[in-house]
Order: C-alpha cells, then structure tokens, then sequence
C-alpha cells in the first residue's frame, strides 16, 4: 500500500484527529487498542515518550478475555496501575474506534477504578 493511500485511509484520518485534540489538552493519554479478540490500554506520557502504565485482555488476570466483560476489567486493572503509579487525571484517546461497545465498557472501568477524563 502507497504512502498517499495509507494516510487517506478513513481509520487513520479519524485517528490522527482524535489524537491532536486530545495532545492538544496536555494531560497524560490514555491510549486503548481492540483488535477482533483482544483489548489493550496504555497511558502514554507523550512529553516523554513513555508508556507509564499499560494492561490488555492477554494478562492472565483478565478472565472474559476480549468482549465487554474483560474490557471493563482491563479498564478497571489500567486504572489500578495507574493510582498506584500516582495517576488520576488522563485524557481517552479512542483512536479511530467508535465511543460504544468494547471501548465504551473499558472507559467506564477505568472510571469506576478511580481515573478521571
């Protein structure tokens, strides 16, 4: 695939938006993933360029796997993390991923685990 086919792919035009308003805000991201079985989250320090806390549907603590159930778990263990890494405020970055469904279920995970976005 072309350079100029990829970057006017409809995925990654969604993403690259999603991802400037919320760089934009200056918070930490809370950057999530879903493939067709599984769900992972990071929060990314982007002034840095590190992960500071990351969790996903593989871990063995994750019992429902990749559907809504494990992914309000991954959301509620991403927010474990993160507390206990001294975090509680992020900003959600879906990516190009609808706000419904899986990514929904782990959004309210997160916040049920005592982050705030």
């Amino acid at each position: 695939m072309s350079v100029k086919r990829y970057e006017s792919n409809g995925a990654v035009r969604r993403a690259r938006k999603v991802r400037a308003r919320v760089k934009a805000g200056g918070r930490l991201r809370l950057s999530i993933f879903r493939s067709a079985r599984h769900v992972y989250a990071q929060v990314i320090d982007d002034a840095n360029g590190t992960t500071l806390a990351a969790a996903s549907s593989l871990e063995a603590g994750v019992k429902a796997g990749g559907n809504r159930t494990g992914a309000e778990e991954v959301g509620k263990l991403i927010a474990e993390r993160a507390v206990k890494a001294g975090i509680s405020e992020v900003a959600f970055d879906r990516g190009s991923f609808s706000y419904h469904g899986r990514v929904k279920a782990l959004a309210e995970g997160a916040r049920a685990g005592g982050l705030k976005f």
